[in-house]
């Protein structure tokens, strides 16, 4: 049976993890107002059965932890992340096995790709139903408007499907989308997406860009979508090595492209380049207005096909947490072998949630040179494009966890001189999003060396860290129960009594 979003809902539900909302809520401010007080508490999912002037059912909060992130993956807690990571590094940069052992698996790694090649379903459920022209009513669908200074209400968990006009290769990419009109909407995306580059090209040879956006998928696909891959990678590969199983795709009904044959709306359309129409202002992840974009792409729809009875999958962006964010931390952890492997010296790293997901990064090196902290930090912007947004790397050693900010900022006290550990890339191509910026598109990276300084960086001595005396140390664990405090809990302690507000 094909994995899909109902296969989901239902795991949720029978976990604990989705309330049915019955009363009627309005996706006007409201919806997002209760699933953003949930989402801060870790919260569950929740099936909004009564959404006002729409008759579909919403979706939201459905990825809203890391837990529930794992699940989708077929995983139980996100260490086993890694261990996925570790398969899509092999499959990321093949390279020519050393031993026996490597060669096997490799091997094991090949045969995850022979079982994730996609298939092909000649009645797929996302197409029971289908809409055409004058049919196609995009305001029957309960799309969300999130905060009160957003200039409309917007689609934004579709998978959206492009094609290279040139060499025919796919892209699936996550937008959001502005409503314009019944048929109409607007796409905001970045310059270095894969959709872009397709519009562009289709811009040169004179032609419209065909457009697919499937909303209402199996989870392990919007995660495949949200992966940052070189171009020539498929994000349906992906998918079905997210999942351990190949996708279904469906042909569409009236452009040429492939779609999840499970989901449960499709809508197809096509944009002319050239044309555009205002976007925004709309609230973004940044947790700020993003501004309005007076040459947003276009978007004409002339087919909607969907399940009978479908769900209609959403979520927003924000100031973290929100889902985005959620995502973002599991796509780290499936990240760091593929990072590892091709910067070596990197043992770890770490894109918190607070920092937008991307906009700061924390490696931890083996450090056997000087100046490997800041070589690390330019091979880190450099490995994938997404990265090369990142304003901020701190670099610190190996013994530090860089999922502890308690640990980070005492290195950032203890280890760095501003005036020699400090360093600014100026003028980088940046996120348009980031205001910060003082020219839009345009913007400084900073580097901060916190690891332990060798000669020649530096010609003072370097103090030893305190540690205990080892003896005394087994000394009282023998002696611990004899001291009459067996009792006591020595966990972590509670953040509140070193001064934090959490």
């Amino acid at each position: 049976m094909p994995r899909d979003l109902r296969r989901f809902v239902a795991l949720l539900e029978s976990r604990g993890q989705l309330r049915r909302v019955s009363a009627e809520v309005d996706p006007d401010l409201e919806i997002a107002e209760i699933a953003d007080r949930l989402l801060a508490c870790g919260g569950p999912a929740l099936l909004f059965e009564r959404v006002k002037g729409s008759a579909m059912p919403l979706l939201i909060n459905v990825l809203g932890t890391l837990e529930r992130i794992c699940w989708a993956l077929g995983m139980e807690e996100p260490r086993e992340l890694e261990e996925l990571g570790k398969k899509l590094a092999l499959l990321y940069q093949p390279r020519p096995p050393k031993s026996f052992a490597q060669a096997v698996e490799l091997g094991q790694a090949l045969f995850s790709v022979f079982k994730a090649r996609p298939g092909r379903d000649l009645l797929p459920p996302c197409q029971q139903v289908v809409l055409r022209g004058e049919e196609v009513d995009l305001t029957q669908l309960p799309l969300l408007r999130v905060y009160p200074g957003d200039a409309g209400r917007v689609l934004t968990l579709g998978l959206m499907v492009t094609k290279d006009p040139e060499n025919g290769i796919p892209n699936v990419g996550v937008y959001r989308l502005q409503l314009q009109s019944r048929n109409t909407m607007t796409v905001q995306w970045l310059s270095v997406r894969g959709a872009t580059r397709h519009l562009r090209k289709a811009a040169a040879l004179g032609r419209k860009l065909e457009v697919a956006v499937a909303i209402g998928v199996d989870p392990a696909v919007i995660l495949a979508a949200a992966t940052p891959l070189p171009v020539d990678l498929s994000e349906w590969l992906f998918a079905g090595l997210y999942s351990g199983e190949g996708l279904h795709l469906a042909r569409c009904k009236t452009v040429d492209l492939e779609v999840p044959a499970q989901a449960e709306i499709v809508l197809e359309g096509t944009i002319t380049p050239g044309e555009v129409a205002p976007d925004g202002p709309a609230g973004d992840h940044i947790g700020y207005y993003g501004p309005r974009n007076e040459q947003a792409p276009l978007i004409r729809f002339h087919c909607l096909s969907h399940r009978r009875d479908p769900l209609y999958l959403t979520t927003f962006s924000g100031k973290p947490p929100k889902e985005n964010d959620l995502m973002a931390l599991a796509l780290n952890r499936i990240y760091t072998p593929i990072l590892r492997q091709q910067v070596p010296e990197i043992v770890d790293f770490f894109l918190p949630m607070e920092a937008l997901g991307y906009k700061a990064a924390i490696l931890s090196i083996d450090k056997a040179y000087p100046g490997q902290a800041r070589r690390a930090a330019l091979a880190f912007w450099s490995a994938l494009p997404q990265f090369s947004y990142t304003k901020f790397v701190i670099v610190v050693d190996k013994d530090i966890n860089v999922r502890d900010p308690r640990q980070v900022l005492w290195c950032l006290c203890s280890r760095v001189d501003p005036q020699r550990d400090v360093f600014i890339l100026p003028d980088n191509p940046f996120d348009a999003l980031d205001f910060a910026t003082e020219k839009r598109g345009l913007g400084g990276k900073m580097g901060i060396d916190a690891t332990t300084k060798i000669p020649p960086e530096t010609d003072a001595p370097w103090r030893a860290p305190l540690a205990p005396d080892p003896q005394v140390a087994r000394l009282v664990d023998r002696r611990w129960a004899e001291y009459g405090l067996a009792d006591l809990d020595l966990q972590p302690a509670d953040p509140r009594l070193f001064g934090y507000e959490l």
